[in-house]
């Protein structure tokens, strides 16, 4: 038994008792997302769970249009760039953008970085102008208050808490 464990995790590469299993976890995760935040190189896969989500997206941004209902996208496995490396989020916002959404109705929450431009982003999305929030369950989670026009919620890759999940079902209870 401990031959095959040394064949399988050869030295200088995981050790499979400490960080492997998280390391091996993440990078799961990273893949059932988009291979593509593994590695840049990889192609845009039609099938990935963030090109079904842009559809699902665009489906309900159609559905709302008269009503400007609006939607929340999580994703903890990436966060927007500005280099022109990979970002699910870019990635997101350019194929919604691409479909016909206004791109002044889709809006990162990490470009909100002061409680005023918080508030502001909150009152957008609470009156329709800003259809399409994306963000972290960290920082969209508690005191996001913007369930007055939603008609979606979609999570990317699935939260650790329990208490993450499910945020738009507790709201219409």
């Amino acid at each position: 038994e401990e031959k095959q464990r040394k064949d399988l995790f050869p030295v200088g590469r995981l050790d499979i008792d400490t960080e492997g299993l998280l390391l091996i976890t993440n990078d799961g995760r990273k893949l059932a997302l988009d291979q593509r935040l593994m590695n840049e190189l990889l192609p845009d896969e039609v099938g990935s769970k963030v090109n079904a989500c842009v559809e699902e997206v665009y489906r309900y941004w159609e559905q709302g249009k008269e009503k400007k209902l609006t939607q929340l996208l999580f994703s903890d496995l990436s966060t927007p760039k500005n280099d022109g490396s990979f970002s699910v989020y870019n990635d997101v916002r350019d194929k919604l953008i691409a479909k016909g959404i206004p791109k002044e109705e889709i809006a990162f929450i990490h470009e909100a970085n002061t409680d005023v431009k918080k508030k502001e982003l909150f009152a957008k999305v609470r009156n329709g102008s800003v259809r399409v929030l994306m963000g972290s369950t960290f920082k969209m989670g508690a005191g996001t208050n913007v369930q007055n026009l939603i008609i979606a919620s979609h999570d990317l890759d699935c939260p650790w808490r329990p208490r993450d999940v499910g945020r738009i079902l507790r709201t219409f209870k």
